[in-house]
């Protein structure tokens, strides 16, 4: 049965409309974005498969293009518009961070780390440049790694901090694992990188890993 012929209630686009995009799920939303499915497979029946042939939401948006396109239903096209959305996401999360309010939710800096990081199949290091009254200066990726790893290196945090004229940093890093624990040697860089900052009096106000999960290491105490 085609979409058109559902009950109103239970059509995704009417669905978003009435009760929020937060009410549907992985699967409805897919299928808003694909807006049409194939012969004899609805839009929402497409996004399952794809859903199932992916291993989840995170694997298909982390997809290459190639990997992408391979399935059925996709093309270079919807490769694009997806990576629309994805740019247009991580602009509107940074916008709402840089518009000279404070940094002061977690959730929101959170939400952001997230959007930004979570996507990548190696490891990224950034940070978050803030002046003396906690508001967003810059975020910058700093260091590219492999899938279990990057070299991060103080001085040029440094330097970077500096060049923006930095009063504090946040800096973070994802886990492409899913995974969010700390590591041994992110508690090592992290003191590293705070000792260093400190014989300029910059402060570090924390350090989160993205993963399946955002972790702080502020309130785990290990700042």
């Amino acid at each position: 049965m085609a979409i058109s012929q559902w009950p109103l209630a239970e059509r995704p686009r009417e669905k978003l409309l009435q009760k929020g995009a937060e009410a549907l799920s992985d699967a409805e939303l897919l299928a808003i974005f694909l807006r049409t499915g194939c012969k004899g497979v609805t839009a929402v029946d497409l996004a399952r498969q794809l859903l199932e042939g992916f291993g989840g939401l995170k694997p298909l948006l982390q997809a290459s293009e190639i990997d992408f396109c391979r399935h059925h239903g996709l093309g270079s096209a919807k490769y694009a518009q997806l990576q629309a959305v994805l740019e247009m996401a991580k602009r509107h999360l940074f916008e709402q961070l840089s518009r000279g309010d404070a940094l002061c939710s977690p959730a929101q800096t959170r939400q952001f780390l997230s959007a930004q990081l979570h996507n990548y199949p190696h490891e990224v290091f950034a940070c978050l440049f803030l002046d003396n009254r906690n508001r967003v200066i810059a975020f910058e990726k700093m260091f590219y790694g492999t899938i279990d790893g990057a070299s991060v290196y103080p001085r040029e945090v440094l330097r970077m901090a500096l060049k923006k004229n930095a009063a504090a940093v946040i800096f973070a890093h994802n886990h492409p694992s899913g995974v969010a624990e700390p590591s041994h040697a992110d508690e090592q860089i992290t003191q590293r990188l705070k000792e260093a900052l400190a014989l300029v009096d910059i402060r570090v106000l924390d350090h989160f890993i993205v993963g399946d999960e955002v972790v702080s290491f502020a309130e785990r105490g290990l700042l």
